[in-house]
């Protein structure tokens, strides 16, 4: 049973929402070295610049938009991919996912869908700025058009951290960026699974981080779109607590055989002192 461990420069903590700490205008400059040319890449002031597995990924994101948050990181050290992949992430944000795993072989490409318009252009800085350019390429789509965009069967992989909540479920965040990424307001499970399949190629990966909460729900669409779930891992806040996420790989007509891999804890100890009960989380 694994406690969470990660390469990540001192810019994730689990404890927190946001996993990425502002830097100064002065170290994203040095950052970025003394290319004329990345001039224009520099954060603007309601931006920030962060540095990832040990200075390799830089990402800017908005200090007040949405910021991805450490159940991305989980995704990406959990996403299996081999040196010639086509993959796709459905709902890519500010390119989080194709930035981190870009660093994991050397041959896989990426494409990253993305409806939010500002956030487009935010991933597409951020390919820049990584010079992934030749790996990573930025669409500025509605995920359930994208059947016009690719033929069934076009990659190898798919991956997605999608919203968690229902439209109307719970309290709708004021800022429009951040409930879209958080609710399904642009597109609902059943869509984002059902293209997922139309996307992948027999045998192709889908994976997946979802709230442990509504897990039935996840495994029930996967199915009936012929995905079979084939790898799960329970991720915890630590060991005297319930299961916050679910991890899932699941493979495009595939049989059946579920793999059932030793949960992740957070923080492997409860503090000292903790009385024993049965949490909220």
């Amino acid at each position: 049973m694994d406690s969470f461990c990660s390469n990540f420069t001192g810019n994730v903590c689990p404890s927190h929402s946001d996993v990425a700490n502002p830097r100064s205008a002065l170290a994203a400059q040095e950052a970025l070295g003394d290319n004329d040319d990345l001039m224009e890449l520099l954060p603007e002031p309601d931006e920030t610049l962060d540095t990832f597995l040990d200075g390799k990924v830089k990402v800017l994101q908005k200090r007040q938009g949405y910021r991805f948050s450490v159940d991305a990181v989980l995704l990406s050290q959990f996403i299996r991919l081999r040196n010639r992949d086509k993959a796709i992430d459905l709902g890519t944000g500010c390119g989080i996912l194709p930035l981190l795993l870009s660093q994991t072989t050397e041959g896989a490409t990426f494409v990253g869908v993305e409806i939010q318009k500002d956030l487009v252009a935010l991933a597409k800085r951020n390919v820049a700025l990584n010079h992934l350019e030749n790996r990573i390429a930025i669409l500025h789509q509605d995920l359930r058009n994208l059947p016009t965009e690719f033929p069934p069967g076009t990659f190898n992989v798919a991956f997605s951290n999608p919203p968690y909540r229902r439209r109307f479920s719970g309290r709708t965040n004021p800022s429009m960026e951040k409930a879209i990424a958080r609710h399904e307001i642009e597109a609902t499970l059943d869509d984002l699974i059902w293209v997922t399949s139309f996307l992948l190629a027999s045998k192709g990966r889908s994976y997946l981080i979802y709230p442990a909460s509504r897990a039935i729900d996840l495994m029930v669409v996967l199915r009936k779109n012929q995905l079979e779930p084939k790898r799960v891992r329970w991720v915890h806040p630590r060991p005297d607590r319930e299961a916050r996420w679910v991890l899932v790989e699941a493979l495009k007509a595939s049989g059946v055989e579920l793999h059932v891999i030793p949960p992740l804890f957070l923080r492997p100890e409860k503090p000292q002192g903790d009385v024993p009960r049965n949490p909220k989380l």
